[in-house]
């Protein structure tokens, strides 16, 4: 009999669902994902596929190409594609989450029958533009701007550590990208607005593409310019001024997504030190009897399956149509990006010298385990937002 109270899948579909994408990964993602990760290219065929399966648009309504999933579905996928690929699944969040959710979610209905159907299927690779040279976390710092002139908006300036933001070492631009600008001030304070902004408008161009990273290779960062960029006034996306609604509704699931791509990454080292200790010996015993490497193993495997609760009952709970509980969606980021890291750390330490090498796929997991803590909102910034929320409601620690 189906136990419907399996956290990690909750239901048959999430079940079903989490038998395809590991198939996927299996047979599709960690033949490649050692290759394009050395290259420092993006596989768009590969993702393309994605789509075929609909998980482009997880979380979008079926009326608009999507499978009507929730954050649960979404985890799923996440934690299931960064077992083998975290570099290819950051592509995969920057499209289905930053963009397309977020689209699903504040855009107009006009809006929404026009662009998803395309992002959804795979037809068109998209991102999310907010992040300048000089401004991450600050977000009402940035200094892109939009001026409307007529029917169209004048956007000028740079955003920066772009996701998707090129599609190729051609620096071919993204086919969309949702633009965050300043659209002027009221009442003295800032006024940041969205826009869909379509490869082909005259001033968008990808300024370069960021080479030598220290990992997540397999998904293509770049430099955004807009240049006198006009964009139609009809691709603003609500009001202008409500860009921070838009971010505070889709940063939670943005945040649990990538604390769950952290449970892929430390799901995937646990099974291979685990593995190693058993096979390798030392002094005529498996490493696996030696306290050090016990150690090691045990507290990786105790901190993964704690995180895991979290970040699933956190995405069980998540409305994606409107901001909840700000405090566990920074908490589950903050606990599970750093176990993540450490987790693959004590991996490379079990294995030693083979941990050091690509081969054994554990130094990888640990170069991309890195960013993890630092995109989408650093572990500091997570440590001021829950410290404000707790003080403002301290009955979050009963809820």
């Amino acid at each position: 009999m189906w136990n419907q109270f399996d956290l990690y899948n909750p239901t048959p579909e999430h079940a079903m669902l989490r038998e395809t994408i590991r198939s996927f990964v299996k047979s599709e993602v960690e033949p490649q994902a050692h290759k394009f990760d050395r290259e420092e290219k993006f596989n768009l065929p590969l993702f393309r596929k994605l789509g075929e399966l609909g998980l482009l648009g997880v979380t979008v309504s079926e009326e608009y190409g999507g499978s009507g999933l929730d954050a649960v579905a979404a985890c799923i996928v996440h934690e299931e594609l960064s077992y083998s690929d975290p570099g290819f699944c950051l592509a995969y969040l920057a499209h289905s989450m930053l963009i397309v959710n977020n689209f699903a979610v504040n855009a107009s209905e006009e809006q929404k029958k026009k662009y998803l159907p395309r992002l959804c299927s795979g037809e068109w690779v998209g991102g999310m533009a907010m992040s300048e040279p000089a401004v991450g976390t600050d977000v009402l710092g940035m200094q892109t701007t939009a001026v409307k002139k007529g029917d169209k908006y004048i956007l000028n300036g740079r955003k920066m550590w772009i996701t998707n933001g090129t599609i190729d070492e051609n620096r071919t631009p993204a086919d969309a990208l949702l633009v965050y600008a300043k659209t002027g001030e009221k009442n003295g304070r800032v006024q940041i607005s969205s826009f869909l902004v379509e490869k082909g408008m005259p001033g968008y161009q990808v300024g370069q593409k960021i080479m030598d990273k220290l990992g997540m290779r397999g998904s293509n960062t770049a430099e955004i310019v807009f240049d006198n960029c006009e964009v139609p006034a009809s691709n603003l996306i609500g009001h202008e001024g409500d860009s921070m609604l838009h971010m505070m509704r889709n940063l939670e699931i943005e945040r649990v997504t990538l604390a769950a791509m952290s449970l892929g990454i430390a799901m995937r080292s646990v099974e291979a030190m685990n593995r190693y200790a058993a096979e390798r010996e030392a002094f005529g015993k498996p490493l696996s009897h030696f306290g050090q490497i016990q150690k090691h193993i045990a507290d990786s495997y105790a901190e993964f399956k704690a995180s895991r609760a979290y970040v699933y009952d956190v995405a069980r709970k998540l409305d994606l149509n409107k901001e909840g509980n700000r405090a566990d969606s920074d908490g589950v980021k903050l606990v599970a990006t750093t176990m993540g890291k450490n987790v693959a750390d004590r991996a490379i330490q079990v294995l030693g010298g083979y941990g050091y090498v690509g081969e054994y796929v554990v130094e990888r997991l640990w170069r991309d385990a890195k960013l993890l803590e630092i995109g989408g909102g650093t572990l500091e910034a997570h440590q001021k937002n829950i410290t404000r929320d707790l003080a403002k409601d301290p009955g979050l620690l009963l809820k």
